[in-house]
Order: structure tokens, then sequence, then C-alpha cells
């Protein structure tokens, strides 16, 4: 089959083209490569000239302030346009998200009718923010969520603007269509999944032929590594790892490295989190997001979200990772246990592994969408 993957935020549409592609496909990835994240695409839509010019991101940033204009959005959507003459014939189109073109609403609309028309089928994967999530959450039917900050201070609207977009009419207008023209719907994790339940869950895909297990090896200190995305802080609950991080240190000084790192492209994340025995994923989440299985399938501790709806579905008995709560007492506790007692940090590296094998092989990911794709 010839398959269109549309939009790519963390490497899942990657991973999972290489399933396919390991299954005889054919596999074509448009999007923008995700920011500063620079993830691979055969066609890209990247806003190179309102991103890398000086004096259009100035043009641009005014213009956004006087009349809530962007270029950037613009430039994506013409981008795209460019590329549809060659992106027909297709059997399979999938979409990582309504918004997955990321330009105008209404140009997105557009956009995505003619390429309905000139494929056969069509997907859309909920795989992070969108609609039906950002509504789930408002409600603070959870625990906690990607929203908490939000919901428990409204003085940082304006810092979670790209969530709310979602609640906007045109964007919720945008979603209704996507919903009216796609096949079906599948979420990526639990998170999803809880919001939207009469939906197909399909873990995240991870390429475990190249992505090596490097056992934990403990000698003079436990090496802690905490990438940072300054956009996406907040939401990510960061601070607990930073207060945690802060005590940690002082309490262990010598004992515990420290490895941080801020808006890292994913070729560099991945590379510096390779020495590291521990990685500091985020809280406030109910299931692991795709940095987390990446450091998983390594071998890693990873402090993430693995609370007891991610147990119960995957019928786990021993922990594959650490549960993180928005809890600085609880997480330095935790890094506390597991300094102090190396040989469970080297049995829960070598569980993570094993679980990533079983339940994200890129291949039997792979398969379970062709399973769906055809289904329908």
């Amino acid at each position: 089959m010839r398959i269109l993957l549309v939009g790519e935020y963390s490497r899942l549409h990657n991973s999972l083209k290489e399933g396919l592609q390991m299954l005889s496909h054919e596999v074509t990835i448009i999007g923008t490569g995700d920011s500063f994240k620079q993830f691979p695409v055969d066609y890209s839509i990247f806003p190179k000239y309102f991103l890398k010019n000086r004096i259009l991101i100035y043009l641009n940033k005014a213009l956004f302030r006087l009349f809530k204009i962007d270029l950037q959005l613009a430039e994506k959507g013409i981008r795209f346009w460019f590329f549809l003459p060659k992106l027909k014939k297709y059997d399979i189109v999938q979409l990582i998200n309504s918004n997955a073109i990321e330009t105008y609403p209404f140009f997105s609309k557009y956009l995505l009718k003619q390429l309905f028309q000139q494929n056969k089928k069509s997907f859309l994967l909920v795989c992070g923010e969108d609609t039906p999530i950002i509504d789930f959450m408002l409600k603070g039917s959870l625990d906690y969520s990607i929203l908490t900050p939000l919901l428990q201070n409204k003085n940082l609207t304006k810092d979670f603007y790209f969530s709310l977009k979602y609640t906007q009419k045109n964007y919720r207008n945008l979603y209704d269509f996507v919903q009216k023209n796609v096949s079906k719907t599948i979420v990526s994790d639990l998170d999803y999944k809880i919001a939207l339940p009469e939906n197909t869950l399909i873990p995240n895909p991870v390429n475990t032929d190249k992505i090596s297990f490097e056992p934990l090896n403990i000698e003079e200190k436990v090496i802690i590594f905490f990438g940072k995305n300054n956009s996406s802080a907040l939401k990510k609950g960061t601070r607990y790892f930073e207060e945690a991080i802060e005590i940690i240190q002082k309490k262990y000084g010598p004992k515990v490295g420290i490895i941080r790192t801020e808006n890292a492209p994913y070729k560099t994340y991945i590379t510096l989190f390779q020495n590291a025995h521990i990685v500091l994923d985020q809280v406030l989440c109910y299931d692991q997001g795709y940095n987390a299985l990446e450091a998983m399938a390594r071998g890693k501790v990873v402090f993430t979200g693995a609370e007891m709806e991610f147990i119960n579905h995957y019928n786990l008995e021993e922990r594959v990772c650490v549960n993180a709560l928005p809890d600085v007492d609880y997480l330095v506790n935790e890094l506390s246990f597991l300094i102090e007692n190396p040989t469970e940090l080297i049995a829960i590296g070598k569980r993570a592994r094993a679980f990533i094998e079983k339940e994200h092989n890129y291949i039997k990911i792979a398969e379970k969408y062709l399973k769906i794709w055809n289904s329908i």
C-alpha cells in the first residue's frame, strides 16, 4: 500500500513509517519536523522564511502583536498547497492531529478537502492536544493533567494559548470537519483513551532495532538527565523536577551527576541522555510520552506517567518506570531510594526494555495500524 502520514511531533510517524516499510509498504511523511526538534520528514512545510530570517521574524512578531496575524501559519499552508499535486493516489492518509498542517483552520479545511478527495481512506490519530482532549481536561475530571496548572491559576491563561486555541470556534470547526471526513480515529496512549474511550488505542511504535539496550553500569555516581522544553514546561510539571533536583544535589553531592539541557533538537537530546541512569521526563500525565519510551528502550529508569490505569491496562506486576507525581517530597524520596539502591535501578532498566519490546515494537504496532486501516 501507499501510505501518507501528515504531521510529526514526536517521532511517532517516523517509527511507524519504519515499521510499515519493514512490511513492504511505501510511506511518505509531510510536516514541519516540529520546530527545534527537527524530526525527519520527506516533504517539509517548515516555515523557514519566518523562522530563520531575522527581518521577517521581527515583522511577523509586529503583525501578530498588532493584528494577531501569524505569517508562519500562512507559510506552512502555502508550502503544503505546493505539495498537493504530489500527494495523490495514496491508499491511506493519516493525520497526526486535526491541525496537522499547522496553518489557519480555514486554510487547513481547504487543503484537507483536496487531500481527502484525491486519496482513498483517511484516518485521524489523536496523540496530543486536540479539541476533545482539551475539553475533557478542562473539566478537571482527572487527578491531574497538562492543564492542572491552569485550573489552579486562571492567571496562566496566556501561557496556555496553544492548548486553549483548540476550544475556539474555528479550531472546533476544523476538528468537526476532520471527524466527518475520516474513516476512524485512533488514540496513542491512555491519556487520550481516557478522554476518548470509544476510540481504539494503538500504543506508540518504538524502533527497537535501531535503539540498543544498554545495561546500566553504576560506578562512582548515579547520573540523572533532565531535558527541559521551555514551551511545554508548565504543562509537563517541570518545576517539580527542578525543585527535586536541587534537593537531591544538596543531599548527595558528588554521589550524583546532573545533565541538563533546554530546547535541544531530537538528535542532541537522545545523545545527551545516553550516559544517564535516570531520565526525568514529565509529571502531569498517566502514560508515557515518546521520549520516555525511547529512554526506556535503552534501559534507562524513567520518571514519567505510570498511573494505575497504565499498570492495569498492561497487567504489570513490577515497575517498568517510575510514576512521577506532582509532589516534590515524593520525587525526592523515589530518587533517593534509587540512588541508594543501584540494584533496583538496574532491575527496572531491564524490565523497561522488555516492556518496550513486548508492547511497543514498531513492526507489531505497524501491523495493528494495518489491521485497523484494512478493517474499514
